[in-house]
Protein backbone atom coordinates (compact mmCIF):
# COMPACT_ATOMS: atom_id res chain seq x y z
CA UNK A 1 0.00 0.00 0.00
CA UNK A 2 1.24 3.91 -0.46
CA UNK A 3 1.98 5.80 2.51
CA UNK A 4 0.59 8.88 1.57
CA UNK A 5 3.70 10.13 -1.26
CA UNK A 6 3.24 10.28 -4.50
CA UNK A 7 4.64 7.74 -7.45
CA UNK A 8 4.31 4.82 -4.71
CA UNK A 9 2.95 1.71 -6.47
CA UNK A 10 0.07 -0.38 -4.71
CA UNK A 11 2.39 -3.72 -4.31
CA UNK A 12 5.96 -3.77 -2.62
CA UNK A 13 8.63 -2.89 -5.69
CA UNK A 14 9.89 -6.79 -4.66
CA UNK A 15 6.40 -7.76 -6.02
CA UNK A 16 6.19 -6.25 -8.99
CA UNK A 17 9.60 -6.84 -9.94
CA UNK A 18 9.26 -10.66 -9.65
CA UNK A 19 6.10 -10.34 -11.68
CA UNK A 20 7.75 -8.97 -14.56
CA UNK A 21 10.33 -10.99 -14.34
CA UNK A 22 7.49 -14.06 -14.62
CA UNK A 23 6.28 -11.78 -17.87
CA UNK A 24 9.97 -11.47 -19.36
CA UNK A 25 10.65 -15.17 -18.66
CA UNK A 26 7.44 -16.34 -20.72
CA UNK A 27 8.18 -14.08 -23.15
CA UNK A 28 12.16 -15.88 -23.55
CA UNK A 29 10.03 -19.00 -23.90
CA UNK A 30 8.28 -17.78 -26.91
CA UNK A 31 11.11 -16.91 -28.78
CA UNK A 32 12.79 -19.89 -28.70
CA UNK A 33 9.66 -21.37 -30.98
CA UNK A 34 8.37 -19.85 -33.84
CA UNK A 35 4.06 -18.60 -33.96
CA UNK A 36 2.27 -20.00 -36.04
CA UNK A 37 0.78 -16.88 -36.93
CA UNK A 38 0.49 -12.94 -35.58
CA UNK A 39 -2.23 -12.35 -33.26
CA UNK A 40 -5.01 -9.70 -34.32
CA UNK A 41 -5.57 -6.84 -31.63
CA UNK A 42 -8.06 -8.31 -28.71
CA UNK A 43 -10.72 -6.73 -27.70
CA UNK A 44 -8.88 -5.44 -24.35
CA UNK A 45 -5.76 -3.79 -26.10
CA UNK A 46 -8.16 -2.10 -28.45
CA UNK A 47 -9.82 -0.52 -25.60
CA UNK A 48 -6.02 0.21 -23.85
CA UNK A 49 -5.26 2.23 -26.93
CA UNK A 50 -8.43 4.01 -27.17
CA UNK A 51 -7.70 5.07 -23.64
CA UNK A 52 -7.89 8.93 -22.22
CA UNK A 53 -4.95 9.96 -20.08
CA UNK A 54 -5.34 8.13 -16.85
CA UNK A 55 -5.94 10.63 -13.98
CA UNK A 56 -5.97 7.82 -10.92
CA UNK A 57 -3.74 4.55 -10.74
CA UNK A 58 -4.58 0.73 -11.76
CA UNK A 59 -2.93 -2.18 -9.76
CA UNK A 60 0.62 -2.37 -10.82
CA UNK A 61 0.19 -5.95 -11.61
CA UNK A 62 -2.90 -5.08 -13.89
CA UNK A 63 -0.76 -3.00 -15.83
CA UNK A 64 2.76 -4.89 -16.31
CA UNK A 65 -0.12 -7.67 -17.64
CA UNK A 66 -1.49 -5.67 -19.75
CA UNK A 67 1.91 -4.21 -21.06
CA UNK A 68 2.91 -7.58 -21.89
CA UNK A 69 -0.63 -8.28 -23.40
CA UNK A 70 0.29 -4.97 -26.15
CA UNK A 71 3.93 -6.30 -26.52
CA UNK A 72 2.90 -9.82 -27.63
CA UNK A 73 0.46 -8.44 -29.85
CA UNK A 74 3.11 -6.42 -31.55
CA UNK A 75 4.93 -7.33 -34.25
CA UNK A 76 8.17 -9.12 -32.38
CA UNK A 77 11.86 -8.53 -34.29
CA UNK A 78 13.43 -11.68 -31.72
CA UNK A 79 11.14 -14.37 -33.23
CA UNK A 80 13.02 -16.94 -35.12
CA UNK A 81 11.18 -16.30 -38.42
CA UNK A 82 11.47 -13.02 -38.48
CA UNK A 83 13.60 -12.07 -41.64
CA UNK A 84 12.56 -8.43 -42.83
CA UNK A 85 14.98 -5.50 -42.89
CA UNK A 86 17.22 -6.11 -40.58
CA UNK A 87 15.90 -6.69 -37.03
CA UNK A 88 17.76 -7.65 -33.35
CA UNK A 89 17.39 -10.01 -31.49
CA UNK A 90 17.35 -9.00 -27.89
CA UNK A 91 19.99 -11.01 -26.47
CA UNK A 92 18.41 -11.95 -23.25
CA UNK A 93 21.40 -10.93 -21.21
CA UNK A 94 21.52 -7.60 -23.27
CA UNK A 95 17.90 -7.21 -21.86
CA UNK A 96 19.61 -7.58 -18.18
CA UNK A 97 22.12 -5.44 -19.01
CA UNK A 98 19.60 -2.73 -19.57
CA UNK A 99 17.46 -3.12 -16.72
CA UNK A 100 20.25 -3.26 -14.80
CA UNK A 101 21.57 0.02 -16.97
CA UNK A 102 18.36 1.81 -16.40
CA UNK A 103 18.19 1.22 -12.53
CA UNK A 104 20.91 3.17 -12.33
CA UNK A 105 20.29 5.79 -14.53
CA UNK A 106 23.69 6.90 -14.86
CA UNK A 107 24.02 9.75 -17.60
CA UNK A 108 27.26 9.28 -19.41
CA UNK A 109 27.46 12.90 -20.83
CA UNK A 110 30.23 13.65 -18.30
CA UNK A 111 32.54 11.43 -16.51
CA UNK A 112 30.49 8.71 -14.66
CA UNK A 113 33.52 7.11 -13.09
CA UNK A 114 33.48 3.52 -13.45
CA UNK A 115 31.05 3.39 -16.32
CA UNK A 116 33.03 6.09 -18.55
CA UNK A 117 35.90 3.31 -18.02
CA UNK A 118 33.22 0.26 -19.15
CA UNK A 119 32.36 3.07 -21.60
CA UNK A 120 35.81 2.82 -23.48
CA UNK A 121 36.74 -0.37 -22.59
CA UNK A 122 33.19 -2.02 -25.18
CA UNK A 123 34.15 0.52 -27.25
CA UNK A 124 37.91 -1.11 -27.54
CA UNK A 125 36.18 -4.83 -27.03
CA UNK A 126 33.70 -3.81 -30.28
CA UNK A 127 36.81 -2.54 -32.48
CA UNK A 128 38.88 -5.06 -31.49
CA UNK A 129 35.86 -7.74 -32.93
CA UNK A 130 35.89 -6.41 -35.79
CA UNK A 131 39.56 -5.20 -36.46
CA UNK A 132 39.19 -1.78 -35.90
CA UNK A 133 42.31 -0.13 -34.70
CA UNK A 134 39.93 2.43 -32.42
CA UNK A 135 41.34 5.67 -30.87
CA UNK A 136 38.42 7.11 -30.28
CA UNK A 137 34.76 6.34 -30.01
CA UNK A 138 31.13 6.37 -28.31
CA UNK A 139 27.78 4.65 -28.29
CA UNK A 140 25.20 6.30 -30.00
CA UNK A 141 21.56 5.35 -30.54
CA UNK A 142 22.43 3.72 -34.11
CA UNK A 143 23.66 4.32 -37.70
CA UNK A 144 21.98 7.49 -38.17
CA UNK A 145 23.52 9.10 -35.15
CA UNK A 146 26.63 7.19 -35.30
CA UNK A 147 27.11 8.43 -39.78
CA UNK A 148 26.09 12.02 -38.73
CA UNK A 149 28.75 11.99 -35.78
CA UNK A 150 31.82 10.72 -38.67
CA UNK A 151 30.73 12.81 -41.32
CA UNK A 152 30.81 15.86 -39.31
CA UNK A 153 34.14 15.09 -37.90
CA UNK A 154 34.87 14.58 -41.59
CA UNK A 155 33.82 17.58 -42.66
CA UNK A 156 35.80 19.70 -39.82
CA UNK A 157 38.93 18.39 -41.40
CA UNK A 158 37.91 18.86 -44.73
CA UNK A 159 36.80 22.52 -44.17
CA UNK A 160 38.79 23.31 -40.08
CA UNK A 161 36.31 25.75 -38.33
CA UNK A 162 33.10 25.34 -40.63
CA UNK A 163 31.69 24.44 -37.49
CA UNK A 164 31.25 27.45 -35.67
CA UNK A 165 31.95 29.73 -39.15
CA UNK A 166 29.38 27.70 -41.55
CA UNK A 167 29.90 26.33 -44.89
CA UNK A 168 29.80 29.69 -46.47
CA UNK A 169 30.83 29.97 -50.25
CA UNK A 170 32.20 26.32 -49.82
CA UNK A 171 31.28 23.54 -51.77
CA UNK A 172 31.42 20.21 -49.82
CA UNK A 173 30.79 16.84 -51.47
CA UNK A 174 30.51 13.75 -49.87
CA UNK A 175 30.84 10.30 -51.90
CA UNK A 176 28.90 7.09 -51.22
CA UNK A 177 27.61 4.15 -53.68
CA UNK A 178 24.36 3.94 -55.30
CA UNK A 179 23.05 1.76 -52.78
CA UNK A 180 24.11 3.48 -49.20
CA UNK A 181 21.62 3.67 -47.30
CA UNK A 182 19.32 7.01 -46.08
CA UNK A 183 20.74 7.69 -43.32
CA UNK A 184 24.41 9.23 -44.67
CA UNK A 185 21.20 10.85 -47.05
CA UNK A 186 20.09 12.70 -43.98
CA UNK A 187 23.44 13.21 -42.02
CA UNK A 188 24.43 15.22 -45.35
CA UNK A 189 21.19 17.34 -45.35
CA UNK A 190 21.40 18.08 -41.60
CA UNK A 191 25.54 19.14 -41.88
CA UNK A 192 24.46 21.69 -44.42
CA UNK A 193 26.40 19.73 -46.96
CA UNK A 194 23.15 19.00 -49.21
CA UNK A 195 22.20 15.79 -50.78
CA UNK A 196 22.19 17.28 -53.95
CA UNK A 197 25.94 17.07 -53.16
CA UNK A 198 25.85 13.55 -52.32
CA UNK A 199 27.76 11.88 -55.22
CA UNK A 200 26.20 8.35 -55.87
CA UNK A 201 28.88 6.11 -57.35
CA UNK A 202 28.15 3.23 -59.93
CA UNK A 203 28.31 -0.02 -59.09
CA UNK A 204 29.91 -2.99 -60.32
CA UNK A 205 28.45 -6.57 -61.14
CA UNK A 206 28.86 -7.31 -57.48
CA UNK A 207 26.69 -4.33 -56.38
CA UNK A 208 29.58 -2.50 -55.03
CA UNK A 209 30.95 1.13 -55.50
CA UNK A 210 33.58 1.08 -58.14
CA UNK A 211 36.88 2.83 -56.87
CA UNK A 212 38.26 3.60 -60.60
CA UNK A 213 34.70 6.18 -61.03
CA UNK A 214 35.15 6.91 -58.07
CA UNK A 215 38.46 8.42 -58.42
CA UNK A 216 37.79 9.77 -61.69
CA UNK A 217 35.11 11.86 -59.45
CA UNK A 218 36.88 13.24 -56.94
CA UNK A 219 39.53 14.44 -59.24
CA UNK A 220 37.04 15.86 -61.98
CA UNK A 221 34.96 17.78 -58.23
CA UNK A 222 38.31 18.99 -57.33
CA UNK A 223 38.99 20.34 -60.57
CA UNK A 224 35.95 22.34 -60.36
CA UNK A 225 36.36 23.82 -57.19
CA UNK A 226 34.36 21.51 -55.25
CA UNK A 227 35.66 20.17 -51.60
CA UNK A 228 35.90 16.58 -51.28
CA UNK A 229 34.78 15.50 -47.61
CA UNK A 230 34.21 11.74 -47.35
CA UNK A 231 33.76 8.70 -49.05
CA UNK A 232 31.56 6.52 -47.19
CA UNK A 233 32.03 3.08 -47.82
CA UNK A 234 29.36 0.02 -46.95
CA UNK A 235 30.48 -2.55 -45.36
CA UNK A 236 27.12 -4.53 -46.16
CA UNK A 237 24.59 -2.26 -47.92
CA UNK A 238 20.77 -2.77 -46.80
CA UNK A 239 19.34 -3.79 -49.93
CA UNK A 240 21.43 -6.92 -50.58
CA UNK A 241 24.27 -6.65 -48.44
CA UNK A 242 27.29 -6.05 -50.77
CA UNK A 243 30.59 -4.94 -49.06
CA UNK A 244 32.21 -2.75 -50.72
CA UNK A 245 35.94 -3.14 -51.85
CA UNK A 246 37.20 -1.49 -48.85
CA UNK A 247 40.73 -1.72 -49.56
CA UNK A 248 40.55 -0.64 -53.08
CA UNK A 249 38.55 2.75 -52.00
CA UNK A 250 41.45 3.22 -49.15
CA UNK A 251 43.96 3.44 -52.16
CA UNK A 252 41.50 6.20 -53.76
CA UNK A 253 41.28 7.77 -50.46
CA UNK A 254 44.90 7.99 -49.42
CA UNK A 255 45.78 9.44 -52.85
CA UNK A 256 43.17 12.19 -52.78
CA UNK A 257 43.75 13.00 -48.65
CA UNK A 258 39.89 12.15 -48.35
CA UNK A 259 38.61 11.15 -45.33
CA UNK A 260 37.18 7.73 -45.48
CA UNK A 261 34.01 6.20 -43.58
CA UNK A 262 32.60 3.18 -43.44
CA UNK A 263 29.17 2.69 -42.29
CA UNK A 264 28.95 -1.07 -41.12
CA UNK A 265 25.89 -0.77 -39.13
CA UNK A 266 24.37 -4.31 -40.75
CA UNK A 267 27.77 -6.58 -41.74
CA UNK A 268 30.86 -5.56 -40.09
CA UNK A 269 30.10 -7.55 -37.26
CA UNK A 270 30.65 -10.58 -40.01
CA UNK A 271 34.86 -8.97 -40.29
CA UNK A 272 35.06 -11.31 -37.45
CA UNK A 273 34.33 -14.71 -39.35
CA UNK A 274 34.79 -13.51 -42.83
CA UNK A 275 37.79 -10.84 -42.12
CA UNK A 276 39.21 -11.15 -46.03
CA UNK A 277 35.82 -9.88 -47.35
CA UNK A 278 36.75 -6.59 -45.08
CA UNK A 279 40.49 -5.92 -45.88
CA UNK A 280 41.33 -2.71 -45.44
CA UNK A 281 38.95 -1.54 -43.00
CA UNK A 282 41.73 -0.78 -41.18
CA UNK A 283 42.86 1.60 -42.62
CA UNK A 284 39.54 3.29 -42.82
CA UNK A 285 39.44 7.20 -40.75
CA UNK A 286 35.92 5.75 -39.06
CA UNK A 287 33.22 3.52 -39.39
CA UNK A 288 30.00 2.57 -37.41
CA UNK A 289 28.46 -0.33 -36.12
CA UNK A 290 25.12 -1.40 -34.69
CA UNK A 291 25.61 -3.78 -32.13
CA UNK A 292 21.52 -4.01 -32.24
CA UNK A 293 22.01 -6.08 -35.51
CA UNK A 294 24.36 -8.60 -35.97
CA UNK A 295 25.57 -8.70 -32.12
CA UNK A 296 22.42 -9.68 -31.30
CA UNK A 297 21.71 -6.61 -28.76
CA UNK A 298 18.54 -5.13 -27.88
CA UNK A 299 17.88 -1.33 -29.05
CA UNK A 300 19.24 0.36 -29.06
CA UNK A 301 23.30 0.11 -29.36
CA UNK A 302 25.53 1.91 -31.70
CA UNK A 303 29.06 2.53 -32.47
CA UNK A 304 31.10 4.68 -34.00
CA UNK A 305 35.11 4.59 -34.05
CA UNK A 306 38.09 6.45 -35.24
CA UNK A 307 41.75 6.01 -35.58
CA UNK A 308 42.31 9.44 -35.01
CA UNK A 309 42.58 10.19 -31.08
CA UNK A 310 41.04 13.81 -31.68
CA UNK A 311 38.45 13.39 -34.17
CA UNK A 312 35.35 13.67 -32.80
CA UNK A 313 36.67 16.29 -30.63
CA UNK A 314 37.26 18.51 -32.89
CA UNK A 315 33.85 18.64 -34.36
CA UNK A 316 32.28 18.61 -30.87
CA UNK A 317 33.71 19.83 -27.57
CA UNK A 318 32.42 23.33 -25.69
CA UNK A 319 34.35 24.45 -22.32
CA UNK A 320 30.69 25.62 -20.75
CA UNK A 321 30.40 26.55 -16.97
CA UNK A 322 28.44 23.40 -16.17
CA UNK A 323 30.68 21.07 -17.98
CA UNK A 324 33.90 22.06 -15.90
CA UNK A 325 36.56 19.46 -16.88
CA UNK A 326 38.24 19.36 -13.37
CA UNK A 327 40.19 15.88 -14.42
CA UNK A 328 41.39 17.58 -17.65
CA UNK A 329 39.65 14.41 -19.63
CA UNK A 330 37.11 14.66 -22.31
CA UNK A 331 33.54 14.22 -21.51
CA UNK A 332 31.37 11.98 -23.59
CA UNK A 333 29.66 15.38 -24.37
CA UNK A 334 32.94 16.38 -25.98
CA UNK A 335 32.77 13.52 -28.48
CA UNK A 336 29.14 12.95 -28.99
CA UNK A 337 26.07 14.76 -30.15
CA UNK A 338 23.87 13.83 -27.08
CA UNK A 339 23.97 15.22 -23.67
CA UNK A 340 21.43 12.69 -21.99
CA UNK A 341 23.01 9.58 -22.32
CA UNK A 342 21.98 6.53 -21.20
CA UNK A 343 24.47 3.87 -20.60
CA UNK A 344 24.20 1.66 -23.43
CA UNK A 345 27.80 -0.07 -23.53
CA UNK A 346 26.85 -2.18 -20.40
CA UNK A 347 24.79 -4.21 -22.79
CA UNK A 348 27.39 -4.68 -24.47
CA UNK A 349 30.11 -5.19 -22.09
CA UNK A 350 27.83 -7.70 -20.17
CA UNK A 351 27.32 -9.69 -23.36
CA UNK A 352 30.82 -10.33 -24.10
CA UNK A 353 31.50 -11.04 -20.45
CA UNK A 354 29.21 -13.47 -20.78
CA UNK A 355 29.27 -15.24 -23.77
CA UNK A 356 32.62 -14.40 -25.14
CA UNK A 357 33.54 -12.93 -28.69
CA UNK A 358 33.93 -16.86 -29.71
CA UNK A 359 30.28 -17.49 -29.25
CA UNK A 360 29.34 -14.23 -31.31
CA UNK A 361 31.05 -15.30 -34.10
CA UNK A 362 29.37 -18.62 -33.86
CA UNK A 363 26.39 -17.05 -34.27
CA UNK A 364 27.25 -15.08 -36.98
CA UNK A 365 29.02 -17.67 -39.26
CA UNK A 366 25.46 -19.52 -38.33
CA UNK A 367 23.63 -16.91 -40.24
CA UNK A 368 26.29 -16.88 -43.28
CA UNK A 369 25.40 -20.47 -43.32
CA UNK A 370 21.78 -20.00 -43.61
CA UNK A 371 21.63 -17.20 -45.93
CA UNK A 372 23.88 -20.03 -48.20
CA UNK A 373 21.22 -22.65 -47.92
CA UNK A 374 18.11 -20.46 -48.54
CA UNK A 375 20.15 -19.55 -51.47
CA UNK A 376 21.34 -23.10 -52.77
CA UNK A 377 17.53 -24.07 -51.72
CA UNK A 378 15.98 -21.21 -54.29
CA UNK A 379 18.51 -21.70 -57.04
CA UNK A 380 18.13 -25.20 -57.37
CA UNK A 381 13.70 -24.90 -57.55
CA UNK A 382 12.31 -24.71 -60.86
CA UNK A 383 9.92 -21.94 -59.48
CA UNK A 384 12.36 -19.55 -58.14
CA UNK A 385 14.83 -16.80 -58.92
CA UNK A 386 17.96 -15.61 -57.13
CA UNK A 387 20.26 -13.43 -57.92
CA UNK A 388 23.45 -14.18 -60.01
CA UNK A 389 25.63 -13.99 -57.34
CA UNK A 390 25.73 -15.86 -53.97
CA UNK A 391 25.10 -13.45 -50.85
CA UNK A 392 28.46 -11.85 -49.60
CA UNK A 393 26.90 -11.35 -45.89
CA UNK A 394 23.27 -12.61 -44.75
CA UNK A 395 20.58 -10.87 -46.95
CA UNK A 396 19.35 -13.12 -50.03
CA UNK A 397 16.84 -11.62 -52.64
CA UNK A 398 14.94 -14.05 -54.31
CA UNK A 399 11.53 -14.11 -56.44
CA UNK A 400 8.63 -16.48 -56.64
CA UNK A 401 8.64 -17.19 -60.23
CA UNK A 402 5.51 -18.92 -61.84
CA UNK A 403 5.06 -18.99 -65.45
CA UNK A 404 2.88 -16.92 -67.21
CA UNK A 405 2.48 -14.24 -64.20
CA UNK A 406 3.71 -10.40 -64.18
CA UNK A 407 6.22 -10.91 -62.09
CA UNK A 408 6.87 -7.64 -60.06
CA UNK A 409 3.10 -7.78 -59.36
CA UNK A 410 2.93 -11.47 -58.29
CA UNK A 411 6.25 -10.70 -55.89
CA UNK A 412 4.60 -7.94 -54.47
CA UNK A 413 0.98 -9.66 -53.54
CA UNK A 414 2.85 -12.66 -51.99
CA UNK A 415 4.96 -10.41 -50.05
CA UNK A 416 1.64 -8.63 -48.24
CA UNK A 417 0.10 -12.75 -48.27
CA UNK A 418 3.26 -13.96 -45.98
CA UNK A 419 2.35 -11.03 -43.85
CA UNK A 420 -1.08 -11.48 -43.30
CA UNK A 421 -0.35 -15.14 -43.28
CA UNK A 422 1.95 -14.86 -40.12
CA UNK A 423 3.63 -17.88 -40.17
CA UNK A 424 7.00 -16.00 -41.44
CA UNK A 425 7.72 -12.42 -41.96
CA UNK A 426 9.74 -10.91 -44.29
CA UNK A 427 9.60 -7.95 -46.57
CA UNK A 428 9.94 -6.83 -50.08
CA UNK A 429 12.37 -4.67 -51.60
CA UNK A 430 12.58 -3.11 -54.71
CA UNK A 431 16.26 -4.18 -56.48
CA UNK A 432 16.66 -2.48 -60.21
CA UNK A 433 13.62 -1.80 -60.28
CA UNK A 434 12.00 -5.08 -60.05
CA UNK A 435 10.37 -6.28 -56.50
CA UNK A 436 12.29 -9.27 -54.52
CA UNK A 437 11.46 -10.69 -51.78
CA UNK A 438 14.35 -9.63 -49.15
CA UNK A 439 14.71 -12.33 -46.18
CA UNK A 440 17.62 -11.57 -43.46
CA UNK A 441 19.13 -13.63 -41.58
CA UNK A 442 20.64 -12.27 -38.02
CA UNK A 443 19.13 -13.91 -35.31
CA UNK A 444 20.95 -16.24 -33.00
CA UNK A 445 17.76 -18.36 -32.50
CA UNK A 446 16.81 -19.25 -36.32
CA UNK A 447 17.46 -22.66 -37.73
CA UNK A 448 17.59 -24.57 -40.90
CA UNK A 449 13.74 -25.39 -40.50
CA UNK A 450 13.43 -22.14 -40.18
CA UNK A 451 15.19 -21.49 -43.16
CA UNK A 452 13.04 -24.01 -45.06
CA UNK A 453 9.97 -22.63 -44.10
CA UNK A 454 11.04 -19.36 -46.48
CA UNK A 455 10.90 -21.49 -49.58
CA UNK A 456 8.01 -23.62 -48.26
CA UNK A 457 5.74 -21.05 -47.28
CA UNK A 458 6.18 -18.75 -50.04
CA UNK A 459 5.68 -22.04 -52.56
CA UNK A 460 2.57 -22.37 -50.92
CA UNK A 461 0.63 -19.03 -51.05
CA UNK A 462 2.74 -18.05 -54.51
CA UNK A 463 0.64 -21.12 -55.60
CA UNK A 464 -2.76 -20.00 -54.30
CA UNK A 465 -2.08 -16.49 -55.15
CA UNK A 466 -1.62 -17.81 -58.93
CA UNK A 467 -4.70 -20.57 -58.80
CA UNK A 468 -6.94 -17.45 -57.72
CA UNK A 469 -7.24 -19.22 -54.05
CA UNK A 470 -6.14 -15.91 -52.48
Amino acid sequence: MTDGRPLRLDAPREEALAHAARLVEEAWGSFDRFRPEEPPLDDRVRALIRADLPEHPVPVHEALDDAARILDESIAQPRPRYFAFIGSSGLPIGAIGDLLAHTYDINLAVDARAATVVEHQAVRWIGAFVGFPVASGAFTSGGTISNLTALAAARERALPGSRHAGLGGERPVVYCSEEVHYSVTRAVELLGIGSDRLRAIPLDALRRMRPDVLAETITADRAAGDTPVAVVASAGTTLTGAVDDLDAIANVCDQSGVWLHVDGAYGLPAAAVRPELFAGLERADSCSVDAHKWLYLPKACGVVMSRHADAFEESFSHEQGYLPHQRHELHAADITLEYSRPFRALKAWLAFRAHGAAQFRDAIARNLDEADLLYRRAQSSEDFEVMDAPPQLSIVPFRHAPAGVPMDAHNQRLADAIQADGRIYLASALIDGEVWLRPCFVNFRTTEEDVEAIVDVARELGAELTSGAA
